[in-house]
């Protein structure tokens, strides 16, 4: 069965209730995870919703350890669907509503046109002509232009992680909400895969994971909020395509009516990832990992020591990443 998971702090949105409609009617299994500013009582028919006292009674080490009133805590809500035996992991947020093709099955394997240049890809170019492009791509790349579609060559790749783009409000960073305009709607122009070492930066909004990549699946808790899903996305990415695996982009299967943000706070808390997304890639591309699926872990570890080390992320990460991988191997153990 595939799991759906999300986090929230509200009643049920509107886009949570269209989920647990469309999950019930499809046969997948909504995972909702609460936190300290949620709602005392979250009633929802096709949610199975974890508050904070829920949680902490799964055992997992990790939902004792993560602090209360973060984002992070969706990484309970992973390990809940790998115990579950999840077939695959969605995850989406409070507020994108699904579209039909949400729902499609679709495969691990993947033939599709293949950028595997080295260097950063503004992928939503491939998507629409509007200039836009996605929250953490570095600036000096967005005005750089893309190798024509027609011009890859369609190869047959691995992908455990699929990223779906939102209609609406996509995610970018506060600049371009502060000067650009908004609402976009993608046009259907087919999926894309991305592998060597040709990285985008990829969000926690709308993206189906694999077995294969579950263990990778951990938000970082200790760094700027705006970039615990970027800055995964850039360690997946080192560790995947050192496995010769790709990610795939593929057309909006949702549309995002955004919950209300401060810009200038986001805007604040992006900055880290302006200044150093891209001797961040630099530096992931320069370890040496063992790029094997039986060292994914290891590797894992070595990527977050890294940005430990860039003071990008808290010394205390290191508790919660081997409480989550302790929970992770548990679980596996147990199956």
């Amino acid at each position: 069965m595939h799991h759906l998971v999300i986090t929230t702090i509200n009643a049920p949105t509107p886009a949570v209730i269209e989920l647990a409609s469309g999950a019930t009617k499809n046969g997948w299994h909504l995972v909702v995870i609460g936190d300290r500013k949620s709602p005392p009582s979250f009633e929802l028919e096709g949610a199975d919703y974890y508050d904070l006292e829920r949680q902490f009674a799964t055992g997992f080490k990790f939902a004792e350890a993560v602090p209360t009133g973060h984002y992070a805590r969706k990484n309970v809500g992973y390990l809940l669907a790998i115990a579950n035996g999840a077939e695959t992991i969605v995850e989406t947020d409070d507020d994108n509503r699904p579209l039909a093709n949400f729902w499609d099955e679709r495969p691990l394997r993947q033939h599709a046109p293949t950028l595997h240049q080295p260097g950063w890809v503004n992928i939503y170019r491939y998507f629409t002509d509007r200039p836009i492009w996605p929250r953490g791509l570095p600036l000096d790349e967005i005005q750089k232009p893309v190798l024509p579609k027609n011009s890859l060559a369609s190869d047959f790749t691995e992908c455990p992680v699929h990223q779906g783009l939102a209609n609406g409000d996509p995610d970018v960073d506060a600049i371009y909400r502060l000067a650009m305009t908004l609402p976009v709607d993608f046009d259907d122009r087919g999926p894309i895969v991305t592998r060597g070492e040709a990285w985008c930066p990829f969000n926690s909004q709308n993206t189906r994971w694999f077995p294969e990549a579950y263990p990778l699946l951990y938000l970082p808790f200790h760094c700027s909020f705006r970039m615990t899903d970027i800055w995964r996305s850039f360690v997946v990415q080192r560790i995947l395509y050192g496995n010769g695996k790709g990610i795939l982009f593929h057309d909006a299967s949702v549309y995002q009516d955004r919950n209300e943000h401060n810009l200038m706070r986001d805007f604040g808390d992006e900055v880290v990832g302006y200044q150093n997304n891209r001797e961040i890639r630099q530096r992931l591309l320069d370890l040496e990992l063992g790029d094997r699926p039986e060292t994914m872990a290891s590797d894992l570890e070595l990527c977050y020591e890294l940005l430990i080390s860039m003071e990008l992320v808290g010394a205390d990460e290191r508790g919660l990443l081997k409480a989550w991988l302790h929970d992770y191997d548990t679980i596996v153990s147990q199956a």
